[in-house]
């Protein structure tokens, strides 16, 4: 079967910077299917010869080395461009008919919305209106991109609309964490070997640190980031993902239902905030200097740092905190997971001075650079028996091969139909009830303090405080894999 992938949006930054990278990249591995057509719609006037010439000239900027002009003269021939305005039916017709004279068979073709949130409910219905939508000449699927809302009201309506036009295993929700190489060797570390499974629960993890450090500050996006804060930011989608993947339990089956059923499951466990957990159960800051960045208003409440405290109540994790902490302007930028074991019951050896021995962690790094880190006691060498920190190091792409990049695993797979590393309505909506309540109670005039801090540290010194509280320590190491 032939396929499209049709690109709403095709000017926007978002289609040069990771969608055409990231499809020449498979192109040239030899991972996309034959034929596969790409159009890009866009209100600009412009034709296939122009984009082509424009995507080359920005992807030779970009990826340097890797951009060779013969295999990008082969790839370019499968790129057309079609004018086009999502609000104008006539231009659905007009794309209709341009799509037929190219395809002349019937062929699978896949939408991707890479327009601004406000457009996505009238893309759908002029795909829908203009027959577009219609599964009769091949499988029709529908990628967006987040924000899939900004609440729980507007994620629900968003979803009706989306499936007004589209059955939800026709549609995409693309988070692109979820195509990182770590994120999915996680399902890979703990149900493809028989060593971690059993001590992946309370009885042996103290706790769990889900950390996404951003070491830039907000910069030109002040006006969006002020009225979006971050937990709408990257609390609702990317670390919530990230604690879904940790803490679910093994499908029956490596399927897109029977996976996403799962992480589903997990958030319906998540016990919600309540009373004084507004308070108490997490820290919110911000960076010193950011009322002063452009768009930001001088008396501005909104977080640039967050902490949050969840409790899974199910038998693996009863018991068992999930610190999620996301920044910015902090250290440095690294996204990573803790599992912080427990200390053994009881102590054989010496300990150091008065300080007990660290318990084992394993470190698993996100980003920049993928891998992870176990760290385990060990003896000092010549120093009778006392021990010591030791740690063991793997990164994903110790192959030399290098790393795909996130959109290039997501693409493939929305190509190929495979949905398991998306989100589904019922996962969006459930994030959302979780964290609606926290925005709406840390924009009241009960709200905990807004700590501040200074840009290049870890966050507020109440947060380090905080966790001493908790009885733990956070884990601040800039990235552990280089």
């Amino acid at each position: 079967m032939a396929h499209t992938l049709v690109i709403f949006g095709a000017s926007g930054d978002l289609t040069s910077r990771k969608l055409i990278p990231a499809l020449y990249r498979s192109f040239c591995r030899g991972r996309l299917p034959e034929p596969l057509q790409i159009v890009g719609v866009a209100r600009s006037a412009m034709e296939s010869h122009q984009w082509r010439q424009q995507l080359g000239e920005q992807l030779a900027s970009r990826l340097g080395d890797q951009w060779k002009a013969e295999s990008w003269g082969e790839f370019q021939e499968r790129i057309h461009y079609q004018p086009g305005d999502v609000q104008n039916p006539d231009d659905f017709r007009r794309l209709g008919k341009f799509l037929e004279d190219l395809e002349q068979e019937p062929a699978d073709r896949l939408y991707y919305l890479s327009t601004m949130p406000q457009l996505y409910a009238p893309a759908v219905m002029g795909l829908g209106a203009s027959g577009l939508a219609d599964d009769g000449q091949g499988r029709r699927n529908l990628i967006i991109e987040k924000p899939f809302g900004i609440d729980l009201p507007s994620a629900r309506q968003l979803n009706r609309d989306l499936h007004s036009v589209f059955k939800e295993d026709q549609i995409y929700r693309i988070d692109h964490y979820l195509g990182k190489e770590t994120v999915q060797n996680i399902l890979v570390l703990r149900f493809g070997n028989s060593i971690f499974e059993p001590v992946w629960n309370r009885n042996y993890i103290d706790h769990v640190q889900i950390t996404v450090a951003e070491e830039v500050a907000v910069g030109r996006r002040g006006a969006y980031y002020d009225q979006a804060g971050i937990l709408r930011d990257m609390f609702q989608n990317h670390l919530l993902q990230l604690m879904m993947i940790v803490a679910m339990e093994a499908p029956a089956r490596f399927n897109a239902n029977l996976v996403r059923d799962e992480k589903v499951k997990v958030l319906q466990s998540v016990r919600p905030w309540h009373g004084g957990d507004f308070a108490t159960a997490g820290v919110r800051g911000q960076y010193r200097g950011y009322r002063k960045e452009q768009g930001v208003g001088g008396e501005s409440q909104t977080e640039t740092y967050a902490v949050l405290k969840f409790l899974i109540d199910n038998w693996r994790w009863k018991d068992v905190p999930f610190y999620l902490r996301s920044g910015k302007a902090m250290s440095c930028r690294t996204t990573q997971i803790v599992i912080q074991f427990r200390r053994p019951p009881h102590l054989l050896f010496n300990a150091q001075g008065s300080c007990k021995p660290e318990a084992n962690r394993l470190v698993l790094q996100i980003q920049p650079a993928e891998g992870l880190q176990l760290h385990f006691q060990s003896k000092v060498p010549d120093a009778e028996m006392r021990m010591r920190m030791s740690e063991l190091d793997f990164r994903f792409d110790s192959g030399g091969s290098g790393l795909p990049d996130a959109y290039e695993r997501l693409l493939q797979d929305a190509i190929s139909g495979d949905a398991s590393l998306f989100a589904r309505s019922d996962e969006v909506e459930r994030a959302w009830e979780l964290i609606d309540p926290i925005i709406a109670a840390w924009r009241s005039p009960a709200a905990p303090e807004l700590l501040s801090y200074e840009p290049g540290l870890w966050g507020p010194e109440g947060a380090r405080q905080w966790m001493q509280q908790e009885g733990r320590q956070w884990f601040d190491v800039c990235p552990i894999i280089r």
